[in-house]
């Protein structure tokens, strides 16, 4: 029995607005391999992208067509709103082999219905998406003109619907449990494994009335000197020390819909600069919040996050925000907005954007982030957890 997280009248829509973008960029097919996009457009929700996967949405086509390695295609009649025609299976000889490649099957795929003089758009800059891949549509589709459509369905997903949202919401929730349990765990003299293994169980416990998943990203949990860079997560050979600086970035994760936060914790006293630095960061994060509104631009956010900052001495180089939502490894962000200079998105209500204010030092960082909701009257935050650089002694 199939149990849709959304009713296919969703999908549907999805699919729409999706060949829409298609038309105005002049693609009559469209190959999708993220895996996130194949889950927004069919519901697919399998952990098989490890081998190609994909679907095919053309403009003439009602529904979308999915392919994959044959063992996985009952997932894709369990988990998708996709009639039995539009569920394609490939053998297994296609299966990470010298001498086949599945590109292949899909060309056949796109033969099969005509497509093969047709303009094709492919997601040429993302993880799922090899040389390979476009080296063999090539030489198996020497008539078709095949064309870049990067992000063609991640803008689409960008606006979330009232459903979407209410996922995000419940994924906020299991996030604050999810922070509530790092930052209670945190001590002096426990080892940094087991703190981040309460940190995982929490993630996937949720709450008592759903459960969570596992995010996209594994809990960013670095301390000490690892924490004056971005991405580290905990070290299994360690235990906390008193003077440590400990970062967390982590999520909550429901539905493959994600909400991420960012605190720091401190072990001891902190250090005067570093408390400097949390109250200009705190301070600077709800500046800009207050600013947000439908119609300002990616950019001008940052810009007013700069100006809070002017007098401060803290400077935060990188970007500062980006869109997040539906995802799976190695990435809950989508891949389009992004606040810094030079992004002219406008803001428009269903977006969800991390607000990240990272400040990394070369001893040490501080972070404290908050995800928000774009709505007609401004900016909501998602998630409900104190403002603060939380010292532990």
């Amino acid at each position: 029995m199939k149990k849709l997280p959304f009713r296919v009248e969703e999908y549907e829509e999805r699919v729409r607005k999706v060949k829409e973008r298609m038309d105005a960029a002049g693609l009559e097919v469209l190959l999708v391999v993220d895996t996130a996009n194949m889950n927004y457009l069919t519901g697919y929700d399998g952990w098989s992208f490890y081998v190609h996967q994909g679907v095919l949405v053309g403009l003439d086509s009602e529904q979308p067509i999915w392919y994959g390695r044959e063992q996985d295609s009952n997932g894709a009649r369990l988990t998708t709103w996709l009639d039995e025609e539009s569920i394609k299976g490939y053998r297994d000889e296609y299966v990470q082999s010298r001498y086949m490649h599945t590109m292949s099957f899909v060309a056949g795929l796109i033969r099969e219905r005509g497509w093969e003089e047709k303009r094709i758009g492919l997601e040429m800059d993302n993880y799922w998406f090899s040389a390979r891949c476009f080296q063999v549509l090539q030489e198996q589709l020497p008539d078709a003109t095949l064309l870049d459509a990067t992000n063609c369905v991640n803008w689409v997903k960008t606006i979330k619907s009232p459903a979407e949202i209410a996922f995000i919401r419940e994924a906020a929730r299991i996030c604050e449990r999810v922070m509530k349990v790092a930052v209670e765990t945190i001590a002096e003299g426990v080892w940094e494994k087991d703190a981040t293994a309460s940190v995982v169980q929490a993630q996937i416990a949720g709450t008592e009335e759903y459960g969570g998943e596992c995010p996209a990203i594994f809990p960013i949990m670095p301390s000490a000197e690892r924490t004056s860079t971005a991405h580290l997560t905990f070290d299994p050979e360690r235990r906390y020390q008193n003077g440590d600086v400990v970062l967390l970035e982590l999520a909550g994760c429901r539905r493959r819909y994600h909400a991420p936060l960012s605190r720091t914790v401190f072990l001891g006293k902190a250090p005067e600069d570093l408390k400097k630095i949390a109250a200009v960061v705190v301070r600077g994060l709800n500046q800009t919040l207050e600013f947000i509104e439908p119609g300002v631009t990616a950019e001008e956010v940052e810009a007013r996050w700069r100006h809070s900052l002017k007098g401060t001495g803290v400077e935060k180089p990188s970007r500062v925000g980006y869109s997040f939502g539906l995802n799976y490894v190695p990435d809950w962000g989508e891949r389009t907005v992004s606040l810094r200079p030079g992004d002219k998105t406008i803001l428009k209500p269903g977006m969800t954007i991390h607000f990240m204010p990272g400040i990394w030092l070369e001893e040490y960082g501080f972070e404290c982030s908050e995800p928000f909701l774009v709505t007609e009257a401004g900016s909501e935050k998602l998630i409900e957890f104190p403002q603060q650089l939380f010292e532990k002694s």
